[in-house]
């Protein structure tokens, strides 16, 4: 399918929010469920795929991203379901990318069989640690053992793009082991690799042992790894990763050449992309909105209620209106359109583009953040392209990212 300037690429998330057992240190939109509600839910994703696929007719989809919770406890049934209405509904280019989030132990060699039959052509698995001790204090569900035997499925059952993603500064947790997990993950050969610092974030049981005014020393918990030793993790993780054909294209993402993830990296050079699901943001530049995160709300509107026909039908609820159950809906000033395109765009390590920028803004990079881009300068952490046509953090940029992103904040 050829793209036309008309057809704009687009990029689709579904929110696929149940989980076998919520871990300790998530804070996302995720819980347990019962049976009858995740085909609850099924029924009314569907139709609100066809419901949003009314206003998005002139456009492509280029990439598609199941995230969760975990989608992998949807039956293949279930995932056939939902690939199949949007594959009904949406135009998808040929060569479109379709991961979806898997957690070890909610997979088998059959399921994951299914989840290729529907679509799906890379998979993201959660492994965050090769050390049985430190998944339990995570709360997984999954022990190193499991997770060997999926990753064997998966690629018996075709999946030739397989994320994995990776969890350091772990309570407890030494340089030594974090290495050791590395060492097991790159001996597998993913195409590519997700490794994130632990962050202990509010209304988690995590924040209660180790967040502000947490109670660590009283319960006994292993402590976090300090500063100096989160950050010398992430030093010797770029470089371990490199000597082994992992680039780093991202803060905290390195993949081998060809398999950067698409959909990600369409967040990050803010690419229009509808979110789909209980909770799910969109961007469709200059607009930003998200779904209802109530789940009752959510499944009255798109369910039979609604006066919907099968859900698996094209012309599923007919008339009613998705927007009814959007949220925070924003429309985008310029200064805020800039201030994305800067600390989104300078998360890449290719940096962004000082023409793209003229060309979304019709001012001169330097004349909007000069003063800011003169300090960067000065303290080693940007850094211009030869030709000065992009700007990009330096290495050194990169390990303060926090610091030199904010400076494009107006």
């Amino acid at each position: 399918m050829k793209e036309s300037a008309k057809k704009k690429p687009l990029g689709i998330y579904l929110h696929i929010p149940f989980c076998r057992q919520k871990c300790l240190y998530c804070d996302f939109l995720s819980a347990p469920a019962g049976e009858e509600t995740v085909e609850r839910y099924v029924d009314a994703l569907c139709r609100q795929i066809a419901l949003e696929a009314e206003g998005f007719r002139d456009r492509r989809v280029r990439t598609v991203f199941l995230g969760g919770g975990t989608p992998s406890v949807l039956t293949v049934r279930q995932m056939d379901r939902v690939l199949s209405a949007l594959f009904s509904c949406f135009g998808i280019f040929d060569d479109a990318e379709i991961t979806a989030e898997c957690n070890p132990g909610t997979l088998d060699f059959e399921k994951l069989e299914g989840y290729r039959r529907a679509g799906i052509n890379r998979l993201s698995i959660g492994l965050q640690s090769a050390q049985d001790r430190e998944l339990a204090c995570l709360g997984r569900i999954h022990d190193y053992g499991t997770f060997l035997r999926n990753y064997d499925q998966a690629r018996r059952a075709g999946f030739s793009n397989i994320n994995v993603d990776l969890m350091s500064a772990l309570p407890g947790q030494t340089l030594e082991r974090w290495m050791d997990t590395l060492e097991k993950t790159v001996s597998l050969g993913p195409e590519h690799i997700s490794a994130y610092s632990l962050i202990i974030e509010e209304g988690t049981p995590f924040f209660q042992r180790y967040g502000e005014g947490g109670a660590e020393a009283q319960t006994g918990q292993p402590p976090l790894p300090d500063e100096e030793l989160d950050r010398r993790m992430y030093e010797e993780t770029g470089r371990f990763l490199a000597k082994h054909g992992y680039m780093r294209y991202e803060i905290s993402n390195y993949a081998r050449p060809g398999y950067e993830c698409r959909h990600n990296a369409g967040y990050w050079e803010r690419t229009d992309y509808l979110g789909l699901g209980l909770g799910a943001s969109s961007l469709i530049d200059p607009m930003r909105w998200r779904v209802s995160p109530d789940l009752e709300e959510y499944l009255r509107f798109f369910g039979p209620a609604s006066g919907a026909g099968s859900p698996d039908r094209k012309d599923v609820c007919r008339g009613a209106d998705p927007k009814a159950v959007r949220r925070d809906v924003q429309r985008l000033s310029r200064r805020e359109r800039m201030e994305e395109f800067m600390f989104l765009g300078l998360r890449l390590t290719k940096g962004i583009s000082a023409a793209r920028f003229r060309e979304a803004f019709g001012r001169r990079l330097q004349d909007v953040y000069g003063p800011a881009l003169e300090k960067l300068k000065r303290e080693g952490l940007i850094a211009f392209s030869e030709d000065g046509e992009r700007l990009f953090l330096t290495d050194r940029g990169i390990d303060v990212s926090n610091y030199a992103l904010a400076e494009f904040l107006f």
